[in-house]
């Protein structure tokens, strides 16, 4: 990619100029995911069984007495089967200056709002790195320009956003996917700049005591694409329409001894496709995951704790939302050993109180030896509905392992 090849010839010049001590950090893993079941009858191409290995390493270094600094953090992936999988990105590239009253971010990076735990409703600056997985969490690097200002009565964050990430999906031999696959190579933007929109953003954040309140607002390119019906080579496909946008946004979380208050709120105005005429209509509406966690420290009085999540998800448009979950239900459980290992775990259903439509995740990790963790998860996909956003993963549920080697 161009940006991509701009960005290398950005870092080298700041790096032969900056005479800086360097540090390298970072993993290198391995990773084996196995489907429980066979492939639907429909995706001859997948298979039960992938292997892939990646390498996130980050180099960082700092002068005039940390003021000054570069952060730069590549990652690759290779998978056995998918070659929309094997892929690589420029996580953060950015140079960062701490100024007397404010401070400059400028280059590629990552920017992370919200508080819940079963979806990020207020997170809008990254785009999706899907391939990596389902769950949302993992992102690409966003060309940005950041100012940050820091006053008594909170912090504001400004952002110029001048080039657009197109969301990865898998490809015809990868699983879990969508039923057409996604043809990324058929794509169309409302506007006419495309990929080249320049976005705006900015968040105001404050603690009042044990409150912490974020207000948002975003106007750009949506990170959530629209799928409209295709043809690729006779084929059915999905293909991708990215609308504009503006959002505002609040999060909130409130500490009161074990328990944890969270909350996220969106209203939006966008550009969405009416398929029973396959027409783009605007529209408007609110949507909100709220809920909390309250947590036993020091169970069966050992070192560890269990905390108990509860959170409702919920959009206004109902069975019409592009959203997986508009009237759901998580909960979780989610056990911290304190352990010299950092053993944790987390297990969570989020169920459907429309169609009764269950998904289950587990995710756990341990450290072992001094330099190796093992991450274990699981994703389950039960009772889903025939006409539902998961059509085409009902027989995705899988067991995956990395081993990965931190340096």
């Amino acid at each position: 990619m161009n940006y991509n090849a701009t960005a290398l010839y950005f870092f080298i010049l700041l790096i032969f100029t900056s005479h800086a001590r360097a540090e390298w950090s970072g993993n290198i893993a391995v990773q084996n995911r196995y489907f429980l079941y066979q492939p639907l009858p429909v995706n001859p191409q997948q298979y039960n069984n992938y292997v892939s290995l990646s390498a996130e390493p980050e180099y960082y270094t700092s002068w005039s007495d940390n003021e000054k600094s570069i952060t730069f953090t590549p990652f690759i992936r290779i998978d056995q089967y998918d070659k929309e999988r094997t892929h690589g990105d420029i996580r953060e590239l950015h140079y960062e200056q701490v100024f007397d009253s404010w401070e400059l971010r400028l280059g590629i990076s990552k920017v992370y709002w919200g508080v819940t735990e079963s979806q990020h409703l207020v997170d809008v600056i990254n785009q999706t790195d899907n391939v990596e997985n389902i769950d949302f969490e993992d992102k690409l690097g966003q060309p940005m320009l950041k100012a940050s200002f820091e006053k008594d009565w909170g912090t504001v964050d400004l952002f110029i956003l001048p080039y657009f990430r197109e969301r990865t999906f898998q490809g015809i031999n990868g699983r879990p996917r969508a039923i057409p696959v996604v043809d990324t190579n058929q794509v169309s933007y409302e506007s006419p700049d495309k990929q080249k929109n320049i976005d705006y953003a900015l968040r105001w954040f404050q603690y009042f005591g044990e409150l912490e309140l974020g207000l948002g607002y975003f106007n750009g390119t949506s990170r959530e694409p629209l799928f409209i019906p295709g043809i690729n080579n006779g084929r059915q496909v999905l293909s991708l329409h990215y609308p504009q946008m503006q959002q505002a946004s609040i999060d909130a979380q409130l500490t009161t001894e074990a328990w944890l208050w969270k909350l996220e709120v969106i209203a939006r105005d966008w550009q969405n496709i009416d398929y029973t005429t396959i027409q783009f209509i605007d529209e408007s509406f609110i949507a909100l995951t709220g809920g909390f966690e309250y947590t036993f420290v020091g169970i069966a009085e050992s070192d560890a704790d269990l905390g108990l999540v509860m959170e409702y998800l919920y959009d206004d448009r109902g069975e019409l939302s592009t959203s997986f979950f508009q009237n759901d239900i998580m909960l979780g459980m989610r056990l911290a050993m304190n352990d010299a290992d950092s053993s944790e775990a987390l297990l969570g259903i989020i169920y459907d109180l429309d169609r009764q439509e269950r998904l289950i995740s587990l995710e756990a990790s341990k450290r072992f030896a001094d330099s190796w963790t093992a991450t274990l998860e699981v994703r389950m996909f039960n009772n889903i509905f025939n006409l539902s956003r998961f059509k085409g993963i009902e027989q995705d549920d899988f067991i995956q392992l990395d081993i990965a080697y931190y340096f």
